[in-house]
């Protein structure tokens, strides 16, 4: 049995390295691709993957750690295509490349969460940039974000109409659509929920550090473990359940109206995850992709 670790950086980074490992020890081969590196072949009832100049036909499956940061929709496209290609070709790939491109469109998968009766911030998406200023005087604090990012990057609070109006037209002449949510956030800390296949791994408080309002790790986030409820769990399962996924660091925020689901992320890392609850996912997630394998 033969399993890639997929990922754009050169070097496995850290969660790729703990999936080899593990991998190793359930008795799977394992290898690390660079999803740069990877190309696709299509011929008359012939598809084919290769790996520099050579065709990689002989994995069984494979998981995806990362896209990379991609420069146009282009590339975007071509990486989803590939890893969907390995797929077309029967190889079993986690998390699935369709639901990996729905989840990283940010309002595509607020519009799937909300259609599955699972609570979100109140979020709009618009070219129109005089609409913007308008919402935050209505809603007193926003959060404009990118249509795509990770790790909090581009994500901007914002109280005041015209400086809204500002970003909104400077991310208008970069072709950005403008994506706000309503701020609700009831304390300075949100919930980080992991699950892999049908069980909650755990879940983790995420704090905010002093002078900033983003609670993610990568830009210094404290976390703590988290008791969860059954009402959690269900949310966490079911979010990430409806978007097609195997595994999941669902965002979940504390309102006073009750807990909202701010973004079901596809390939979380979980060196914060980790911290906090003692656990690591990486045992779990070779576990299912074998389990997967062998039905």
């Amino acid at each position: 049995m033969k399993i890639a670790v997929i990922h754009d950086a050169p070097v496995p980074p850290p969660t790729a390295r703990e999936l080899l490992i593990e991998l190793m020890k359930r008795g799977a081969s394992s290898l690390y691709l660079r999803l740069p590196k990877l190309s696709s072949y299509a011929s008359s009832n012939d598809l084919k993957t290769l790996y520099g100049r050579s065709f990689k036909d002989d994995l069984d499956g494979a998981i995806v750690r990362g896209l990379g940061v991609v420069s146009s929709a282009e590339i975007l496209f071509k990486r989803v295509s590939t890893l969907k290609q390995l797929e077309l070709m029967g190889k079993t790939v986690v998390n699935p490349p369709d639901s990996i491109l729905l989840a990283r469109d940010k309002y595509r998968a607020s519009q799937i969460l909300a259609l599955s009766g699972i609570p979100i911030p109140e979020t709009i998406i618009t070219e129109d940039i005089f609409i913007v200023p308008s919402l935050v005087r209505d809603w007193g604090k926003a959060v404009m974000k990118p249509l795509m990012g990770s790790m909090g990057y581009g994500s901007t609070l914002v109280t005041d109409p015209d400086v809204a109006f500002i970003i909104a037209k400077t991310w208008q002449s970069y072709g950005q659509p403008l994506l706000i949510q309503k701020y609700t956030r009831k304390y300075d800390r949100d919930l980080r929920i992991f699950v892999v296949g049908n069980e909650v791994l755990g879940g983790i408080y995420r704090y905010a550090p002093l002078h900033t309002w983003k609670t993610n790790v990568a830009q210094g986030g404290k976390v703590s473990k988290a008791y969860l409820t059954s009402e959690l769990k269900e949310l966490a399962l079911k979010a990430t359940s409806v978007l097609g996924l195997n595994y999941s660091g669902v965002d979940v925020g504390e309102t006073d109206e009750g807990y909202v689901v701010y973004e079901v992320n596809t390939m979380p890392n979980w060196q914060g995850f980790t911290y906090g609850t003692g656990v690591s996912p990486a045992g779990k997630i070779a576990e299912l992709i074998i389990r997967m394998l062998r039905k």
